[in-house]
């Protein structure tokens, strides 16, 4: 008998390979095929490493133009540069420590870590000049060029605990004391060792694209955007970096910086007050906030706009809460109600309604409204009937006097277009996001992006009927709208708001996981699915039975006071 072969349908393609054939023969068989190159690779369902050995199956090609390529092409320069600062200045005990997700890139730190009482840990801040950054980055490239591979090894989780408890990594130690797997996968670069959260690349040579820039306190590590073979321009984002700088510094000073302590507290009995305190914070800003709006004397609107799922509608409802204590009148009126008719609304280039444009609203109407509120006239405002798809005339009169204020929520509400009639002066701009406080570990940011994921299956399901599999099926689309119609916009905001609960994750947990686990193996969303329930698992669950009923965690579980 002959030598039993794989068969792999490539793209529509049957072909046949000895078993000791890798996906990286495959790839590079291929490649000339495909304008980017080949990461990862998707077979039978289920995302595999170039590095491993061909099976038999349906085979689909993975790009850094694809999203799980894109991410592993990261993760995989991060590695690069942990081993890079580790050859220049690990004598000296500095290690670089992945802070936030910025633009196109990570902004880094250096640390210098220090032995007490044989322990090690993170003591003083290190300043990065350009001749730092000029060494760094050549040693990276050395470092491409000699195309090291990035080697996998599984351990059992006891060993995995103690190798990070060798090497200092304090963070991965304790997110590892909660992991039920018995065992956890590990990547080497030469002799380097760390865990990250995702697949990676088999080699250094595949990580030609990067750059790096001071920045703040640290640098900038940036990527390739849309173009996969040309690094970013770095734009500042100084508001947001600000917001997530204050979100890490109240989550180390509360002693939960990282999952892993946040499950120390779990453990320790100590959640209800984290909770307490978390709540009473938010309230003392909501609160801040609506005197600095008091202040402004001539604040008329209040302009607020947020990515999916970042508590817009009950933030909206606690800042007319404090605004109406701070002798304000709060009225609120959402964008939704100056809609087009439906048979007037633009298409997207897949012919579809684009209800998320500028131009799905009536913004002639909107202006010649606000400028009449603004002149002191009484107007008629439109409510917009989403079962007929048009706007109706009910006699809704409003009357501007000296107290009066708008609180307009929609996600146009940054945008100059849209309020081209109103002087600067009257609005003031919120930009409210989910931007969490918590990290993995050291080396891997909690993407803000799954927790307002995690958000809309939860509240979809319980206030749409909407399944997992299709929240996650339309999110791609949710993001380009965000990332066209929102994002250009946050710097402009007067204010960033986070709304994110340092908590929060522990109790969306319990309501996540049944909605996760409901999508079959076969349907396209099981690996985003199954990505998410592996990141689920990182977390102790808490229960919701003590969370206020204002909480803007309530507008995605369900018991909150507000008609959510």
């Amino acid at each position: 008998m002959g030598e039993v072969k794989c068969r792999i349908n490539i793209h529509g393609n049957v072909r046949e390979y000895v078993p000791e054939t890798t996906y990286k023969q495959l790839a590079k068989e291929y490649q000339k095929q495909f304008p980017d190159d080949i990461v990862l690779v998707l077979v039978n369902n289920r995302l595999r490493e170039l590095r491993e050995k061909a099976e038999s199956g349906n085979l689909t090609f993975i790009t850094t133009a694809d999203k799980d390529g894109r991410k592993a092409y990261r993760r995989s320069t991060a590695l690069l540069m942990q081993k890079a600062v580790h050859n220049l200045y690990g004598e000296e005990k500095i290690t670089v420590r992945i802070m936030h997700s910025i633009a196109q890139g990570y902004y880094c730190e250096l640390k210098r870590n220090e032995e007490k009482n044989g322990a090690s840990e993170q003591a003083e801040w290190v300043a990065v000049d350009e001749q730092m950054l000029r060494d760094l980055k050549q040693e990276m490239q050395r470092l491409v060029e000699a195309d090291f591979p990035i080697e996998k090894h599984s351990l059992p989780t006891a060993d995995a605990v103690e190798l990070f408890r060798r090497l200092g990594m304090t963070d991965k130690e304790r997110l590892f004391r909660y992991r039920r797997s018995s065992r956890v996968n590990i990547y080497e670069l030469d002799h380097y060792k760390d865990y990250f959260y995702g697949y990676m690349v088999p080699s250094t040579g595949y990580l030609k694209y990067f750059d790096l820039t001071l920045y703040k306190e640290g640098f900038m590590l940036l990527f390739p955007g849309k173009d996969t073979r040309k690094v970013d321009i770095f734009v500042p984002s100084d508001k947001l970096y600000l917001t997530l700088e204050e979100a890490s510094e109240w989550g180390h000073t509360m002693g939960v910086g990282t999952i892993g302590a946040l499950n120390d507290a779990v453990s320790a009995g100590r959640i209800q007050e984290i909770i307490l305190i978390q709540e009473a914070l938010m309230e003392q800003k909501i609160g801040q906030l609506a005197e600095q709006i008091k202040e402004g004397h001539h604040k008329k609107f209040i302009m607020i706009a947020g990515p999916s799922s970042s508590g817009k509608t009950t933030f909206s409802h606690r800042l007319s809460i404090q605004l109406a204590a701070h002798g304000m009148k709060p009225h609120p009126v959402p964008l939704d109600d100056f809609y087009v008719d439906r048979d007037k609304t633009p298409k997207d280039a897949d012919g579809k309604l684009d209800f998320e444009c500028l131009e799905a609203l009536d913004i002639d109407r909107f202006n010649n409204d606000m400028t009449s509120l603004l002149n002191g006239d009484a107007t008629e405002l439109p409510v917009f009937n989403f079962k007929t798809g048009k706007r109706e005339e009910k006699g809704r009169m409003m009357q501007l006097g000296e107290e009066d204020v708008l609180v307009i929520e929609g996600i146009h509400g940054l945008n100059d277009r849209l309020s081209y009639s109103l002087p600067q002066e009257s609005k003031f701009r919120i930009y409210i996001s989910a931007l969490t406080q918590l990290d993995i570990d050291e080396h891997n940011c909690l993407p803000t992006t799954d927790g307002r994921l995690i958000r809309r299956i939860v509240r979809d399901a319980r206030t749409r009927a909407t399944s997992a599999r299709e929240t996650i099926a339309m999110w791609d689309s949710v993001r380009r709208g965000e990332e066209k119609n929102i994002f250009p916009f946050q710097e402009g905001a007067d204010v960033m708001f986070n709304s994110a609960l340092i908590y929060e994750l522990a109790v969306l947990k319990q309501y996540a996981e049944p909605l996760l686990f409901a999508i079959e193996r076969d349907c396209p969303e099981y690996l985003e699915a199954k990505r998410l329930l592996k990141f689920l698992d990182y977390f102790l669950p808490v229960p919701a039975d003590n969370i206020n009923n204002n909480s803007i965690i309530r507008e995605f579980i369900g018991g909150s006071c507000f008609n959510v």
